[in-house]
């Protein structure tokens, strides 16, 4: 791994995966001076795992805690109950509270395999927005109109189809933007989808005589299928994930998503992405540089032995076709993309669509040997994917 000096780590702290920053000048003033800074990031617990879509924020901030800034981290266990309208094309549903502290159980644990807990400032923003009065929530809310609001891109998608757009989706980023005030923020982080919430901030923090946050916008990383990274539809690769099952899932994405996963995913150098990209182009077999990103990631997470022996054992079931031979059964298909519920059905070893639910909420389907138990779940399947159902029945799609 190259060592870079702290202007080097400066410049990666500004660009990496950076899609805006407002205010760059500033800040980049600021991380020169040597000032140390209070870089806020917020996460709602509305599942109880992390992705590594979500892990990109999580090795922002642990850049900016590596140049010796105070990083604070606020789980939102106040405003997960509300719920973030940002990148939902829907009214997105309350969580109960008991929802919410069932998925913080194992949060910091996992959070803690990023950035350095103990150098970390950790808020719980019920701590100040469940004290709010309602004469205080009608000051926040005097700082923007219900025009502004509109004009938001997702709500004036919902609007415009008439679609039911709830008050109380008006109300988050008024509470995220309270967050700021009440940590004293000088930067936030948040993903390009984030960016209505970010400003928000900058716009509250003066009502109450603080200067206003700079902010930084990450990319997102897609998820295994190309759609965007998101549990519900199960294309996610969780940082808790088995290494083998990371390994696996790596290993079965498209050959023209590894360069993002490179980018958004790994912590390599841009000089190291850039000799992955270039070997592709002059014909390297895209599953050895699928191999080395898959190592880079399990080892971020279980460390460089788990992701050897993760390989191994990958390359043994597949490459040695011991598992996955070719002598086994072939599946056809009309079509690459079918839903799990259809798939198992097609397989035969289910008899109708409600033993095939059972089965695959039940762990009993694999493909790649990568569990799959999200019954809604849409896969997009390629020539060669090994398909596990039940314990002992084995297909080859073709």
């Amino acid at each position: 791994m190259i060592k870079l000096n702290k202007e080097q780590k400066i410049q990666e702290v500004l660009t990496r995966n950076v899609e805006q920053a407002i205010d760059k000048n500033h800040l980049e003033q600021v991380l020169r001076s040597g000032k140390k800074l209070r870089v806020k990031l917020g996460i709602d617990p509305t599942g109880s795992k992390i992705h590594i879509g979500r892990a990109v924020l999580l090795w922002k901030l642990r850049q900016f805690q590596d140049l010796g800034h105070k990083i604070v981290l606020i789980i939102g266990d106040f405003t997960a109950l509300v719920g973030d309208p940002s990148d939902k094309t829907g009214k997105r549903p309350m969580l109960s509270r008991k929802q919410v502290k069932e998925n913080l159980k194992n949060y910091l644990s996992q959070i803690g395999k990023i950035i350095d807990l103990k150098k970390t400032e950790i808020r719980y923003n019920s701590e100040w927005l469940g004290k709010l009065d309602f004469n205080e929530i009608a000051e926040l809310a005097e700082n923007f109109s219900v025009q502004q609001m509109i004009e938001r891109r997702n709500f004036k998608e919902r609007w415009d189809k008439h679609e039911e757009i709830s008050l109380r989706e008006f109300m988050y980023p008024l509470m995220q933007g309270y967050d700021s005030v009440a940590v004293k923020a000088d930067v936030e982080l948040g993903g390009t989808d984030q960016l209505f919430n970010l400003m928000a901030g900058r716009k509250i923090q003066p009502h109450y005589g603080q200067k206003p946050q700079d902010i930084m916008t990450m990319g997102m990383l897609s998820g295994l299928d190309g759609r965007k990274m998101s549990t519900s539809w199960g294309n996610v690769i969780n940082i808790i994930d088995s290494p083998e099952e990371q390994y696996g899932k790596l290993m079965s994405m498209h050959d023209n998503m590894m360069m993002d996963y490179f980018r958004f995913a790994t912590l390599l150098p841009e000089v190291e992405i850039k000799k992955h990209h270039e070997a592709l182009h002059k014909g390297k077999n895209p599953k050895e540089i699928k191999q080395a990103l898959a190592c880079e990631i399990v080892s971020l997470y279980h460390g460089e032995k788990a992701a050897k022996l993760a390989g191994e054992k990958w390359e043994k079931l597949f490459s040695q076709k011991e598992a996955g031979g070719s002598d086994l059964p072939e599946l056809k298909l009309k079509s690459k993309t079918i839903s799990i519920i259809e798939l198992v059905t097609i397989s035969g070893v289910a008899k109708s669509n409600s033993e095939a639910r059972r089965l695959v909420e039940q762990g009993g389907v694999k493909i790649n040997d990568v569990t799959k138990n999200n019954p809604k779940e849409v896969l997009e399947l390629k020539k060669g994917d090994v398909v596990r159902v039940g314990k002992k029945n084995y297909l080859r799609v073709v």
